[in-house]
């Protein structure tokens, strides 16, 4: 199947079809209206959204009405996860797909001079997570309804969507294939044949049958021949190996992203060995005999190995040679797929104060590791086009772009321009930011402690008393660790988290924190952003008038943002002086609030606290659901006698993992897949 042909498929394509119960409400509307408005190909907007005003539906509504596929960069995982999970249930009718980086773990290759310390390339795959990613560049490739939520992952290089989509397979029913054919073509794809279980992008052949498990999909494809043609086609859970249904034609993509016809991998051979020879008369000439000799040794071998079978470790770092691509080209990336066909499409930046930055850094800090290794004869020039896209070459290559975050930045603000700035600062609910408080020597007069610790538990005691929660953020972790201990003495119930827990336990502590278990939750930077916690009413920031990133006017402005989903919410600034970045804070929130305040009596509206369900923190992470799968795991030892037992007790393990992974949540399946890789090693 070609690539014109698996592009006009998105001819038969839905439109998006938003469900929801909820109507635009607050400053929505005008939000939405706005938005589209300024969509004109090349747009750059903002989406200045304070927490709680719901920002999310109102992209959804804006991708309705434009009806343009959309990236949505988030810069973690976990915010990705959530925002997938968010527009899953926007959109049920549509593809939603989750992209981000594939490796559990990752210790990339580089050289320390200084130590003469060489680190080797070291990775661990999450294969769910590797599924997903095909999952979404294929529907890419297929439709146009597609929604795609990204991390910085979406800037790298995967390969070429024109030689990918070349080699795609598509199998009929009644139509002619040798068997023997085919099983030749699956090999060219990268896939791999199995005797055993069947993983995503193996394949096995069993007398008249050829069973596939493609590598983005959960079901495995039975064909059946007659002679040279296809007879049947069935649908096989790839668990039970139940009969689930039939299929008329399907489309077999490629198992690795990365394509490279035949005669483009010998033309590719030449062009590597034509640059060794350059790169060792350059390194000889300035009498670096041993980084020539190192260099030839390993690119010879690593020539040896791609003729012989294919590929070697770290053939990535020729990816320039094997695309055609010339010196400081950048590498074809998920954007590339969003292209395909000369398509127009969305992207979103989400929380693009702490997005776009972290776009920007990506380059320089891969090319600063890879001219360690070229200049010290570890790789060839050509390993620095194996990167990511340099910002303005990101920038080239959107169409409209909007910037979403409650406190924007220069940049954001900039590009969009005074007239491309939308506000939505008044919420659905009615509810008012937060009313502030400054207490320290300023304040000295109202408040009757002296002491910011001191007022603080005067105040928690008067929030718990009420059964809402308290939040309280410091400058450090030994701070957040010494103050936790101190409330603890002072029987308050208390519980830190920073960046040295880990995600299982912070989670964890986040969800006893709503249910009520303890009081009060110390924390340093990760208070910031994505928090829903609508039981708080009290945020305490604790020496407010230290300038820096923890105390900027964006920092503060996040972290007063956490008392916003609460009616009664309110946020006490402890400082001894009143900075510039707290007066701007402080200006902006009061604005904020008289703009809500004003809309309310306009509209006879009663603020109402966040109604949000406890069991909602788990719904990415399910970290309880995990710690009782693991707590499992001895009774299920227990109960294996045979080797029937264990494979029972896998296939049942194996399918959990993947419903988890269904549900983006990979902190279980992670769990339930290493369990799997613990039972297998069992002696029976």
């Amino acid at each position: 199947m070609c690539y014109t042909q698996a592009m006009q498929k998105s001819k038969r394509t839905k439109k998006f079809e938003l469900v929801s119960d909820y109507k635009p409400a607050g400053d929505q509307p005008q939000a939405i209206k706005a938005l589209i408005k300024g969509l004109n190909g090349k747009s750059r907007q903002t989406l200045l959204g304070v927490t709680g005003s719901g920002k999310t539906f109102t992209i959804a509504n804006v991708i309705k009405e434009s009806q343009k596929p959309t990236l949505v960069i988030a810069h973690n995982k976990t915010l990705a996860a959530q925002l997938a999970s968010e527009f899953k249930e926007f959109f049920p009718n549509n593809a939603v797909h989750y992209f981000v980086s594939y490796y559990d773990y990752y210790q990339p290759e580089a050289y320390m001079p200084i130590t003469d310390t060489y680190i080797e390339k070291e990775a661990v795959i999450n294969e769910e997570i590797d599924r997903l990613r095909h999952a979404a560049t294929q529907s890419l490739l297929t439709r146009d309804d597609v929604i795609i939520v990204a991390s910085v992952s979406a800037i790298y290089g995967i390969g070429n969507p024109a030689e990918y989509a070349k080699v795609i397979l598509d199998l009929k029913v009644g139509g002619t294939e040798s068997r023997t054919g085919l099983l030749r073509q699956l090999i060219d794809i990268y896939f791999t044949r199995t005797t055993a279980d069947l993983k995503p992008g193996s394949f096995r052949a069993l007398g008249n049958t050829i069973e596939i498990h493609p590598a983005n999909e959960q079901l495995v494809y039975r064909l059946v021949f007659a002679g040279t043609k296809i007879a049947r086609i069935d649908i096989l859970d790839p668990i039970t190996r139940e009969l689930v249904g039939e299929a008329q034609d399907v489309n077999i993509f490629p198992a690795k992203h990365f394509v490279t016809p035949k005669e483009e991998v010998a033309r590719a051979l030449k062009d590597i060995k034509k640059e060794l020879e350059g790169q060792l008369k350059s390194l000889k000439k300035k009498d670096l005999n041993l980084e020539a000799e190192r260099l030839s040794r390993r690119v010879r071998q690593d020539l040896a190995m791609i003729k012989e079978i294919g590929y070697c470790s770290g053939i990535e770092n020729y990816s320039r040679h094997f695309d055609g691509r010339k010196a400081g080209e950048p590498a074809h990336s998920l954007l590339s797929y969003f292209k395909s066909g000369g398509r127009d499409f969305l992207t979103v930046i989400d929380e693009s104060h702490v997005t776009l930055p972290q776009i920007r850094a990506m380059y320089g800090a891969d090319q600063a590791r890879k001219k360690m290794l070229v200049e010290h004869g570890f790789r060839l020039p050509s390993a620095k086009d194996n990167r990511p896209m340099q910002f303005d070459e990101f920038n080239k290559r959107v169409s409209d772009m909007m910037y979403v975050s409650a406190t924007p930045a220069e940049y954001e603000l900039s590009e969009s321009g005074k007239e491309n700035i939308v506000e939505q600062v008044v919420r659905p609910t009615g509810l008012l930011d937060p009313e502030i408080t400054v207490r320290g020597v300023i304040e000295d007069k109202v408040s009757k402690y002296k002491g910011q610790v001191k007022d603080v538990i005067r105040e928690i005691g008067e929030v718990t008393s009420r059964d809402a929660r308290t939040l309280v953020t410091v400058l450090t972790k030994k701070m957040a660790e010494d103050l936790t201990d101190f409330l603890k003495e002072k029987k308050i119930k208390a519980e830190y988290i920073h960046s040295d827990v880990k995600t299982f336990e912070r989670i964890e502590i986040m969800t006893l924190f709503r249910k009520g278990e303890f009081d009060v939750l110390v924390g340093v930077n990760l208070l910031r952003e994505g928090l829903d916690l609508p039981e708080v009413e009290l945020v305490a920031i604790l020496d407010a008038d230290k300038e820096g990133f923890l105390r900027s006017e964006t920092s503060l402005v996040q972290t007063m943002g956490r008392a916003a989903r609460n009616v009664d919410g309110r946020v006490i600034l402890y400082a001894d002086r009143l900075t510039g970045s707290m007066e701007r804070a402080i200006g902006e929130t009061n604005r904020r609030r008289e703009k809500q305040a004003s809309y309310n009596k306009k509209h006879g509206i009663t603020p109402q606290s966040v109604k949000s369900s406890i069991k909602s923190m788990n719904t990415h992470s399910k970290s309880a659901h995990a710690k009782a799968v693991h707590e499992l795991t001895v009774i299920d030892k227990k109960g294996i006698k045979t080797k029937k037992d264990l494979d029972k007790l896998m296939k049942k393990k194996r399918k959990t993992m993947l419903e988890a992974s269904k549900n983006l949540d990979f902190e279980t399946a992670a769990l339930l897949r290493d369990e799997m890789k613990e039972l297998e090693s069992m002696e029976i």
